[in-house]
């Protein structure tokens, strides 16, 4: 992971953290969308990502999805992956962050966000901790406080993931 700010502060924002908030495309997946002849549309995800959000959600600490696109595709990953809060069709991005830590009686200091592109900027601005992926748009690398090696959709969530296990002291619980 490459930061943009000192990594102490950093890793001390991840230990606060209680709530993942990822946008699908270019996070989740690698960005591209496809269509079938039929015009169903075809996403892949990465089982690393998979697994890291498990053990998220085995460590108290909630995931949450917020995309500008809706599909039935993602819907089924988010109840495999025992995701309770899926917003689809949201372009503004803050507002629907906003109304998932009100739900949640949340601050803006425990939820980090993980985007690639302009939708997710304001969101990524008004969160305790932000993370982009190198495929991800120059401007929304910048304003992020942290990069990932992985690009989206290729375990780029699992690194988000296994940072903010370590940042609050459980990572190693998986590995005894």
């Amino acid at each position: 992971m490459r930061f943009n700010v000192d990594k102490s502060i950093v890793y001390k924002a991840a230990s606060k953290i209680t709530l993942l908030a990822l946008d699908v495309d270019g996070v989740l997946t690698d960005g591209r969308i496809y269509f079938s002849k039929t015009g169903e549309e075809i996403k892949t995800f990465h089982t690393l990502d998979g697994q890291g959000i498990k053990m998220l959600h085995a460590c108290s600490i909630e995931v949450a999805i917020i995309t500008g696109r809706s599909s039935m595709i993602l819907e089924k990953r988010a109840a495999d992956l025992g995701i309770k809060t899926l917003i689809q069709g949201r372009e503004d991005k803050l507002t629907a962050l906003n109304e998932i830590l009100t739900a949640q009686s949340l601050s803006i200091n425990q939820a980090a966000y993980a985007g690639d592109d302009l939708p997710d900027l304001s969101a990524m601005r008004n969160v305790g901790l932000s993370f982009s992926v190198p495929n991800g748009h120059p401007e929304i690398r910048a304003a992020s406080h942290a990069i990932t090696t992985a690009e989206g959709g290729m375990g780029a969530v699992r690194e988000i993931t296994d940072f903010l296990l370590k940042a609050n002291k459980t990572y190693d619980s998986f590995y005894q």
